[in-house]
């Protein structure tokens, strides 16, 4: 279960404190929304999109598949897209876009990215793309 990724996402964030809020805003989405309190579920989601996509501009969808460890630097104009998929210790710098492609039958493709994956700022994967473990995406690619 993904909240028990915290400490993970805590340790690589430790001196990223934006980083690490968004991080922690969203281990907590996705466990209200796996663990429905209607009381507190629907208002934290709320407050999770308002904080996280709309005052911070990184949009992570608690939908995500992220494996323990992420690390976000910066987060302004990140765009993940919840069909993603991203392994454990992965790196994620501004701008970067992790989005899908629909393809000609209908269907969305979206990236899977490996473990110790480090993004540079103002990388696009776009549509299927399978990026293999310990890769490093360089900046603007």
């Amino acid at each position: 279960m993904s909240i028990f990724y915290l400490k993970d996402d805590w340790k690589n964030n430790r001196n990223n404190p934006k980083g690490l809020f968004i991080v922690t805003l969203f281990r907590f989405a996705q466990f209200f929304r796996r663990k429905p309190l209607v009381y507190i579920t629907f208002p934290y989601l709320i407050i999770y999109r308002v904080l996280v996509e709309w005052i911070l501009g990184c949009e992570l969808p608690w939908g995500t598949k992220v494996g323990p460890g992420l690390t976000i630097y910066h987060g302004q104009s990140t765009i993940i897209n919840d069909g993603a998929v991203i392994g454990a210790n992965c790196t994620i710098r501004h701008c970067v876009t992790i989005g899908h492609k629909l393809t000609a039958q209908g269907c969305f493709q979206a990236p899977v990215i490996g473990d110790n994956v480090d993004i540079g700022a103002g990388a696009l994967l776009i549509g299927f793309i399978v990026v293999g473990d310990n890769a490093v995406i360089g900046a603007g690619a």
